[in-house]
């Protein structure tokens, strides 16, 4: 959930665990939870060449809900639910969703919908130099005047940090601005 994804990795795995399967049958059952609406799948946007790629998409379940009931809670799953439920929302409001390749590294979301387009980063927390520092930078390199945010879930999760709006999440969710 929220990992970019490749198929050889699972074929790779499943032999490892002594199972066969090939990239085409993993691709075929992707295709079968997607059309039973369980799977969506996201694809990546070049923000240089400005085109959708084919490869390192990713997949965010139609309910989070479902990860809990067979895995269980993880704290450490927290952050990709939160990644979920905003792709979600986005979905939700109208906006075509895409994951923003840039050249080191991603923007969680490019959102767009009838001529506008929004950037969104999505965090758990912040709780050092460092990851503020990764989160804003991906942003800061997109040179565009389009809207960017950062949402997260921490008590200070308010402001704006050169042009760059951060909120929380649960802000950002029940707001009808976007």
């Amino acid at each position: 959930m929220g990992n970019t994804f490749s198929a050889k990795s699972i074929s790779d795995y499943l032999k490892s665990e002594h199972r066969k399967i090939d990239n085409e049958t993993v691709y075929s059952y992707l295709e079968k939870l997607e059309k039973a609406y369980l799977l969506h799948r996201c694809s990546r946007y070049d923000l240089q060449g400005k085109e959708i790629l084919k490869t390192q998409e990713k997949f965010y379940l139609a309910d989070p809900a479902l990860r809990y009931s067979v895995l269980g809670y993880n704290p450490d799953s927290v952050a990709s639910s939160l990644e979920n439920v905003v792709y979600l929302e986005l979905c939700r409001r109208g906006y075509e969703v895409n994951i923003g390749k840039m050249a080191d590294g991603e923007a969680d979301f490019v959102a767009q919908r009838q001529g506008e387009k929004l950037y969104v980063q999505v965090t758990q927390e912040i709780r050092s130099e460092k990851t503020e520092q990764r989160e804003y930078d991906r942003l800061l390199e997109i040179k565009d005047n389009y809207p960017k945010y950062v949402l997260r879930t921490d008590e200070f999760a308010r402001g704006n940090y050169e042009g760059i709006k951060s909120m929380r999440v649960a802000d950002f969710l029940l707001s009808r601005e976007y």
